[in-house]
């Protein structure tokens, strides 16, 4: 298996995280060689500074954590990100969108992204906790169909994190080539493990450092 640092996005999400936050979660980025740090569009030119010639790269999410705005709203966070240095993008769906059958709206909503950081990679989260499997199913059909390069299962801020079972799902329905994004409650080795054999090859955490701790004991 890839080193487990490698698969780990190093977060930091929530609203009250500071510059200093920030600056420290590069820090740690740097010292565990995880793969990228994730954080808020309005930090990613600071973590982008903070991680000047370094291997680890910047994510940003966009339309977090509801994805209940607009799509040109979206497309523009996501096109500023990738402008203020981001590598790759996070997009939450709209949910209500594809929970009410506007099938149509659901999809241009994931295209405008798209097209707005069609460089960068790009992870849809459909949020599962409050999907049923058929829309967890739809959900990500239409993120492979328009280009998505990964979906993921959660925005920590829900009602619920990730599950194993909604990790084989995600896997079992875009296949091999794809990746599959798990998060939300990922906080001992063991969760990371268990996330890796259902078919996850990205995990996103605000444990990473207990993660590789524990992973250094094993």
């Amino acid at each position: 298996m890839q080193n487990i640092n490698q698969l780990i996005d190093h977060t930091i999400l929530k609203p009250e995280a500071s510059i200093d936050d920030i600056r420290k979660l590069c820090i740690e980025a740097k010292e565990y060689n995880f793969y990228s740090v994730c954080v808020n569009s309005a930090y990613v030119n600071v973590a982008y500074n903070f991680l000047l010639h370094s291997n680890v790269k910047v994510c940003s999410v966009v339309g977090f954590p509801l994805g209940a705005m607009i799509k040109e709203a979206k497309a523009y966070e996501a096109k500023f990100a990738v402008d203020s240095g981001a590598e790759e993008i996070d997009m939450v769906i709209n949910i209500g969108l594809l929970k009410s059958g506007k099938i149509d709206l659901f999809e241009r909503d994931i295209k405008k992204v798209r097209e707005a950081c069609k460089a960068s990679v790009l992870k849809v989260i459909i949020e599962t906790c409050l999907l049923t499997d058929k829309e967890k199913i739809l959900a990500c059909q239409i993120a492979k169909e328009y280009g998505a390069d990964f979906v993921k299962t959660s925005t920590g801020f829900s009602t619920g994190g990730t599950t194993e079972h909604d990790v084989e799902l995600m896997r079992k329905t875009v296949g091999d080539k794809m990746g599959v994004k798990a998060s939300g409650g990922i906080k001992t080795y063991e969760d990371a493990i268990r996330m890796i054999n259902a078919g996850a090859n990205r995990l996103g955490t605000s444990s990473g450092i207990a993660i590789m701790k524990q992973n250094k004991e094993n």
